[in-house]
């Protein structure tokens, strides 16, 4: 799917319509301090099993796409709605 870079949309900020650049943002890496990952790890330590149901086999071929909309003017941003699933992303100058 093909985006356009720049879009002119509302930022909920200036409270009008302004141009916006639009970004896709990365995962960033699972942090391994956090409680659940030092739980997590606790439990799989030795010869126990899983903690909970293996999400083989229900898991979607495709992740949700983040996109944050930047405001020029004021700088901040913000998001659209939930994001959707598509396979390829790319955004092009209009």
């Amino acid at each position: 799917m093909k985006y356009p870079k720049q879009i002119r949309t509302y930022c909920p900020f200036c409270k009008k319509h302004t141009i916006h650049k639009v970004e896709k943002v990365k995962k960033r890496p699972r942090s391994e301090l956090s409680q659940g990952q030092r739980r997590f790890r606790r439990i799989m330590k030795g010869y126990r099993g899983f903690p909970r149901p293996n999400p083989a086999g229900r898991e979607k071929p495709v992740k949700k796409l983040d996109l944050r909309f930047r405001c020029t003017v004021c700088g901040k941003a913000h998001t659209r709605g939930q994001g959707f699933r598509v396979k390829k992303f790319e955004l092009v100058e209009v």
